[in-house]
């Protein structure tokens, strides 16, 4: 099966990933996309004052200085420090991460506020860049400062809204770590409504606003052309489009990533995986999603686990049965078969054995009773100490139960002494009306069957012992079988078995 990403994207690596590799992974995807996202912003800034917007020539020679000195200058100087600045700044407020350990509590707040404070740094360097850019244009010509200082925010607006999408998709690991060890504060953090109306203010609010003072400045009496318009209005629409295209992209992605985590391990649960669990890496009602479902997981596992403990100690059938309808004390008349089957000689064995080759003996013993007991679709009712009560016909009905009695009667007088050759057993089977239900009370119940047919089948077994294979069965079992079983028995005798008053005939394997 194709390993989905734990965090939502390969980028961002597995969960189990070494400490230092994860570090790495971080820093590298936090620089690469600030820096990206900050020179497309540069950029956009540039052809919007330079060619685009109305106001002065600022590419003639009277900007020289502004144009060609001071802002590649600052371009450079804050992207340094701009990175400088981030790293310190995840490098102290994730320290635990670095060094391997869980967080405190206040340190899982101040991880989980990382993207924001990255935000800070860049709205921060954005307008430093205004307050040093816009007055080096103002001094050479004053009418260009509106054009520079309002270019220079609204890209500064729009990259501090892609850096902060960009550097909770980058610290994702750092999160993931972090609420791994406990629940996000009470503090607010953006949710996802919040997010797609900051992405559709800042992508395409801003451009069009853009829009709105151009036409404003038109219609206050500024020389502007036709053809100047239009290309501001192209320009600056395109701008919006792709803007907006881009910081919806984002925020979606950001709220698609846990969704998408919770679809695919919903799918591995339907499938049977119920050890499955997402990471929780986002601290909005997402990551409560997240969770939710890791709690939802986990006690579908341990329904399970308690299922499976409850099938084996009472019998698959007998389990399903008390899921499909409520266990009430009571019973119901029922024609049954019932197998008894007893170690010969367990006392003597537990005398001059140690305990622990008298329970590996006991294991193999029942191990091949209920092996052979389920392939003809019985129950083991109960362990009697070293003996087994086998029951077939309830809880589950069945169609030829005196057949399936008999026939797993045979098997087992012919597996026990193949795959269990250091213990002997008797056999006994018997067929007739039962009482079978639940015994108890109200607050401790087991079910059960009690009639004639389990004395019978009891009494047989304790014959059976003194007979060459083993294996005795009531005529009564052998004439309510299928004709192709009952052939395959014979009579050995009769005998009145403990507690009846009439001779009980003895049917034993054909092949003895």
């Amino acid at each position: 099966m194709l390993r989905r990403p734990d965090l939502g994207s390969v980028l961002l690596g597995r969960e189990q990933e070494p400490t230092r590799l994860r570090t790495l992974r971080v820093r590298v995807l936090l620089v690469l996309t600030l820096l990206a996202s900050n020179l497309v912003g540069v950029a956009v800034a540039a052809v919007l004052i330079f060619f685009v917007l109305p106001g002065p020539a600022v590419l003639s020679p009277v900007f020289f200085v502004p144009s060609v000195i001071v802002v590649p200058v600052y371009v450079t100087l804050a992207i340094i420090v701009g990175s400088l600045w981030g790293a310190r700044v995840v490098q102290r407020r994730a320290r635990w991460f670095l060094e391997g350990r869980d967080p405190t509590d206040r340190e899982r707040a101040t991880t989980l506020r990382l993207p924001g404070r990255v935000t800070v740094i860049q709205a921060f360097l954005w307008l430093l860049g205004a307050a040093v850019i816009t007055p080096a244009y103002g001094v050479v010509d004053p009418s260009s400062i509106p054009v520079v200082g309002f270019t220079i925010v609204f890209a500064g607006m729009v990259v501090c809204g892609a850096a902060f999408l960009l550097a909770d998709f980058g610290l994702r690991p750092v999160a993931a770590a972090a609420l791994s060890t406990g629940r996000p504060p009470r503090a607010r953090f953006l949710g996802a409504m919040t997010r797609l109306r900051v992405a559709w203010a800042l992508g395409s609010g801003v451009p069009i606003t853009g829009l709105i003072i151009v036409a404003v400045y038109t219609l206050a009496g500024r020389a502007l052309s036709l053809d100047r318009l239009a290309v501001v209005v192209i320009v600056l629409g395109a701008t919006s489009l792709l803007a907006g295209f881009l910081l919806i992209s984002l925020a979606t992605a950001s709220m698609l990533g846990p969704l998408r985590s919770v679809r695919w391990a919903m799918q591995d649960i339907s499938a049977g995986t119920l050890s499955r669990r997402v990471v929780v890496y986002d601290a909005t009602e997402l990551g409560e999603l997240q969770r939710g479902f890791n709690q939802m997981a986990a006690g579908l596992q341990e329904r399970e686990r308690l299922r499976d403990l409850f099938g084996r100690h009472v019998g698959r059938d007998v389990a399903e049965a008390a899921e499909m309808d409520d266990p009430e004390l009571g019973g119901r008349a029922s024609r049954v078969g019932v197998v008894f089957v007893d170690l010969i000689g367990s006392t003597e064995m537990a005398v001059r054995s140690e305990a622990a080759e008298v329970v590996d003996v006991l294991n193999r013993f029942f191990a091949v009773v209920v092996e052979t007991v389920e392939a003809y679709d019985g129950i083991v009712d109960s362990f009697l100490g070293d003996a087994a009560l086998v029951v077939f016909g309830a809880p589950r009905a069945m169609a030829d139960p005196a057949t399936a009695t008999l026939a797993c009667a045979r098997a087992l007088g012919e597996r026990l002494p193949a795959r269990v050759p250091d213990c002997r057993a008797g056999i006994g089977a018997s067929y007739g009306e039962v009482v079978a239900g639940y015994v108890g009370a109200d607050d401790r119940l087991e079910y059960t069957v009690i009639g004639d047919a389990v004395n019978e089948a009891s009494r047989l077994c304790e014959l059976a012992k003194a007979q060459p294979g083993l294996v005795l069965a009531s005529g009564v079992a052998a004439s309510a079988a299928a004709e192709v079983e009952r052939d395959r028995w014979k009579v050995v005798g009769s005998e009145v078995v403990r507690g009846r008053d009439q001779p009980t005939q003895l049917c034993a394997p054909a092949s003895d």
